[in-house]
């Protein structure tokens, strides 16, 4: 007869569990991620530049090409990869956006030479880089005014070999005039273009005044100015809002003409916050839903003379109650929405106009001192 043996339970000893206090691990862990993308990637700084901009463009003046030939676009990332160690994918793209060809900027920065896609078409993309050519444009004069001179500290480059600019000495408010958009961690920029010349004549009378009532810099610095064109829908509250505080919506329209004699619509000036591949994609939608049954065709017509998007009509249709319709249902109604984030000292703030040409004359009356 089998003797049923007893089994000695196991002890299992549970060790006691250390939760870290989790301010702790994000202070340790997360938080310096988040300061770099902030402070070294994603906010324009008071020059209107981000650190990708300025490494390349600081880049190109050291090459002499601020009054010399155009160069390869290969040799200039190359060169500026002694500056900015990220890669020469991310600089070449940071280099397109700077450029006359891309059509961007309102005053582009950079001269350029061969094919660097379109900022309005998502599909019309650069050249490789050997197959283009760049300069530095002449209003970049104006952007190292005085760099010579001691006008900005010069800091160490990432392998401390070389020393580069902290900032460029603007000699103008570039922060307004130079488009730009950047997302960060726990937020973000998007920054709409001024005409120059508004926001130059705005700088001079908050120079001489600088208690300028809000409506007088209203009427100096109208509306921003988007490259490409396309109507501002204004609406002086929410563009007081905007000037106020840097927050807000700029409601745009897209520019049509109609071709009697062929029957068409041509779009000739779109929204700077959408593509036409986008436009394209809800017309077409539209379309096999039987919502624009007065168009017989649309078709991309981008060329060398520019941008240009046309749709054909059937005959009798109206041209301005089609119109109507499409700016209620497509991207060619479309909002831009501000949010001036600047780094000012290291630090994000989010400025009014007014308050962001202030900060602009005090950096450069250092530069000047």
């Amino acid at each position: 007869m089998a003797r049923k043996q007893k089994k000695e339970k196991e002890e299992i000893v549970y060790a006691p569990i250390v939760y870290q206090p989790i301010t702790e691990t994000i202070e340790k862990n997360y938080m310096p991620y988040v300061m770099s993308v902030i402070v070294s990637r994603a906010i324009p700084e008071i020059d209107g530049l981000k650190p990708s901009h300025r490494k390349l463009l600081y880049a190109m003046y050291e090459m002499g090409l601020l009054k010399g030939n155009f160069t390869k676009s290969a040799k200039i990332v190359g060169d500026t990869m002694k500056y900015n160690p990220h890669g020469d994918a991310s600089i070449y793209e940071t280099m397109v956006r700077l450029t006359r060809g891309n059509e961007t900027l309102l005053h582009p920065l950079i001269d350029s030479k061969g094919s660097f896609g379109k900022q309005y078409s998502s599909n019309t993309v650069a050249s490789a880089s050997r197959y283009t050519e760049a300069k530095l444009a002449p209003i970049c004069q104006e952007l190292f005014g005085g760099i010579e001179k001691n006008a900005v500290d010069m800091v160490d480059n990432y392998d401390a070999t070389l020393k580069e600019p902290v900032l460029l000495p603007t000699t103008f408010p570039n922060i307004l005039v130079m488009p730009n958009m950047g997302i960060a961690v726990g937020m973000a920029s998007n920054i709409c273009s001024f005409n120059l010349a508004e926001v130059c004549d705005g700088t001079i009378a908050i120079l001489r005044k600088p208690r300028l009532p809000l409506d007088k810099l209203m009427e100096l610095i109208k509306a921003p100015d988007f490259p490409g064109g396309g109507a501002i829908l204004y609406d002086e509250e929410e563009m007081k809002r905007i000037y106020t505080t840097g927050v807000g919506s700029i409601r745009m329209r897209a520019r049509y003409v109609f071709d009697k004699e062929n029957s068409c619509i041509e779009v000739i000036q779109i929204p700077y916050s959408t593509t036409i591949e986008a436009i394209i994609a809800k017309l077409t939608t539209l379309y096999k839903e039987g919502k624009i049954k007065e168009v017989t065709d649309f078709r991309d017509e981008i060329d060398i003379s520019g941008f240009k998007l046309t749709l054909d009509l059937r005959r009798g249709a109206d041209p301005d109650a089609l119109m109507l319709k499409l700016f209620k249902t497509t991207a060619l109604e479309d909002n831009f929405s501000c949010n001036f984030n600047v780094l000012i000292a290291g630090s994000p703030q989010v400025l009014g106009v007014k308050e962001i040409i202030s900060e602009w004359v005090a950096f450069r009356e250092e530069c000047v001192r």
